[in-house]
């Protein structure tokens, strides 16, 4: 599987092209999937161009994006960043009544327990998303650990060597406690396309966009979000 995360907290400073109405969110999308990409992430905006999980921009961007692509499931974010922050965004997700297919969470995070339970009471499917080994101990202690569609492998280091270092530790984790659930994994800047091949050598998911980075596996900058999804196909056609 093929995820397109198109825009994450990026501004268009980042890239002329990073998508922020519903209207663009839907654009890329199609374009997206179009180029290969089988599910999509995404993070709504407000009218000021901020991340948003207000119920009114949530749905708007789904809306608009289902009408675009039917049929392909759409995730968000539910970062603790994200206004109004912390904890206090569990509100609007408590609120939301035009749900996506399922939504990430970080397990770095202090009420990721908490959110995790929210959204299954609201039929929501979870991504687990771990950054480091003490995340993943975190997450296989958790009651409803098993529960989640998958792990979401995440890793920020910049040093490629330390990335992969990282994504082993988790991973052993993970088949210490006899994990089987499904795992996607990706890396951010230096480490998208490094850890992108990590992914697919191990016959894992995979995770490209203008949220992880604007630079096509030769380092040119990509046109746009379907750019990266069509190196990466490529890329993947190797594995």
């Amino acid at each position: 599987m093929l995820q397109a995360c198109l825009n994450g907290g990026r501004t268009r400073d980042f890239h002329p092209e990073v998508p922020f109405t519903a209207a663009e969110l839907a654009r890329d999308a199609a374009r997206a999937v179009k180029a290969g990409a089988s599910e999509l992430h995404i993070h709504p905006r407000s009218s000021d161009g901020a991340e948003s999980l207000d119920p009114g921009d949530v749905a708007a961007a789904l809306l608009a994006i289902r009408k675009s692509v039917p049929g392909i499931p759409v995730g968000l974010s539910t970062h603790w960043r994200i206004p109004p922050g912390g904890k206090a965004r569990q509100k609007p997700i408590e609120h939301c009544e035009l749900l996506p297919d399922y939504v990430s969470v970080n397990l770095i995070e202090e009420d990721a327990a908490e959110v995790i339970s929210l959204v299954f009471g609201k039929g929501i499917a979870v991504e687990a998303g771990i950054w480091s080994i003490s995340d993943a101990e975190r997450f296989v202690t958790l009651p409803d650990a098993r529960k989640c569609l998958r792990v979401l492998i995440e890793i920020n280091e910049q040093d490629i060597e330390e990335g992969l270092a990282a994504a082993t530790g988790i991973i052993e984790v993970l088949e210490r406690a006899k994990f089987k659930l499904p795992i996607l994994m990706h890396g951010d800047e230096a480490g998208v396309w490094p850890m992108f091949k990590e992914a697919m050598a191990r016959g894992y998911d995979g995770r490209i966009g203008l949220e992880d980075s604007n630079l096509l596996p030769t380092g040119k900058m990509a046109t746009d979000n379907a750019d990266i999804v069509r190196a990466a196909v490529l890329l993947a056609r190797a594995y």
